[in-house]
């Protein structure tokens, strides 16, 4: 060993510059390893939320999109389908939606925000299976109704409104997803008003 004196300066500045180059490599590591965490574009773009032009829907027509791997309808209901839906309630199982299969905003007699448009997930409450829309027809299967939803597979009936009718398989109504009018020509599902 030396008996040279020891350069209490240089060694300081050795200490710092070797902290200050381990604390970058560390930020440097880290970072990606946390980011690594987040999901990734394909799965944040499976539950993202689904814009829904309804402009050009005709009274009656049935508009599907996808959301979170789910249809989802948009049912532009005629007049005469809304003057229907109170004539029905004592056959359905559920009519006042007191289960929750909606946003408490839709929890009325229409199931929705607005009258005119009914949005559903589209896959039967029993075996989720995807139920029919019959716009017209729905008499064949429920006596006094004309337009709603069967699905085929076991013999479930929904209202237009998605309401279940006793005596079928299916437990519940169709599942309302969270929703709401962007404008008066746009619905954004699969978000509530206020969320982001």
């Amino acid at each position: 060993m030396s008996n040279a004196p020891v350069d209490k300066g240089r060694r300081r500045f050795l200490t710092v510059a070797t902290s200050v180059v381990g604390g970058a490599g560390a930020v440097g590591v880290a970072v990606p390893f946390i980011a690594s965490w987040n999901p990734s574009a394909k799965a944040k773009n499976a539950g993202a939320p689904v814009e829904v032009n309804i402009r050009k829907a005709e009274p009656g027509q049935l508009i599907r999109v996808k959301w979170r791997g789910k249809p989802v309808w948009v049912v532009r209901r005629t007049p005469e389908m809304l003057d229907g839906l109170s004539k029905i309630e004592d056959n359905l199982r559920d009519p006042n939606s007191e289960e929750p299969q909606q946003p408490p905003y839709a929890q009325n007699k229409y199931r929705s925000i607005k009258e005119e448009f009914f949005v559903a997930v589209g896959i039967c409450t029993h075996l989720g299976c995807s139920p029919s829309y019959l716009p017209s027809g729905m008499g064949e299967h429920v006596e006094g109704v004309e337009s709603g939803f069967f699905c085929p597979c076991h013999g479930s009936k929904f209202d237009i409104a998605g309401r279940v009718f006793e005596s079928v398989p299916a437990p519940l109504n169709l599942v309302v997803p969270p929703h709401y009018f962007v404008d008066e020509n746009t619905i954004l599902v699969g978000e509530d008003k206020g969320q982001a």
